[in-house]
């Protein structure tokens, strides 16, 4: 049986970066958590491809476009070198909830593209990390293990309780982080 790949998948908006319910629709409002950066790096350097699956419906709805996005992820990239570390691939969902994609979480488009794009015959065993219950149904849906953070929506999500008991609950991207690299 193959070995699981030494991949953390993460959701951007909640994990990364301050969540809006006006959704980030600008490079400015763009601001990520101040040791989330640091943890992406810190799981690079230590030989865990780090990839993002985030749902974008601000793009359907208008609010911004796939150029603003691009400003953003490239922003977050430039952070993440600076830092010493890289993501192996951005995977977003440009549709509203009423589009019928395949890609809009809770489906596993997302993360099929991920999948793809980094050349694995499997994400069976993969992390996924998320501040919402569907960002860790995607997950399920390939076979990953989940964790709940609770910045963003996460403590809101911890406290309706459905849907998390295969996932492992942390304050933040940076105390899951310390934990993974414990387990070496």
């Amino acid at each position: 049986m193959p070995s699981a790949p030494r991949l953390v998948i993460l959701d951007r908006d909640g994990v990364i970066n301050r969540d809006s319910d006006a959704y980030i629709k600008s490079l400015e409002e763009w601001i990520p958590y101040p040791t989330s950066i640091e943890a992406i790096a810190r799981l690079s350097r230590a030989g865990w491809l780090v990839a993002i699956a985030t749902n974008q419906s601000g793009i359907a709805r208008g609010y911004y476009d796939e150029a603003t996005l691009a400003t953003m992820h490239a922003e977050l990239e430039r952070l993440v070198a600076v830092a010493g570390g890289e993501i192996a691939h951005i995977a977003y969902c440009p549709h509203g909830p009423d589009d019928g994609c395949t890609c809009r979480k809770p489906l596993p488009g997302l993360l099929e593209e991920i999948r793809t794009a980094l050349g694995l015959d499997s994400l069976e065993g993969s992390w996924i990390v998320g501040d919402s219950l569907r960002d860790l149904q995607a997950g399920d849906a390939m076979g990953c293990r989940s964790v709940l953070v609770r910045t963003g929506k996460g403590s809101r999500t911890e406290a309706k309780g459905m849907g998390l008991e295969n996932a492992q609950i942390f304050n933040d991207l940076a105390a899951f982080t310390d934990w993974l690299l414990s387990q070496a």
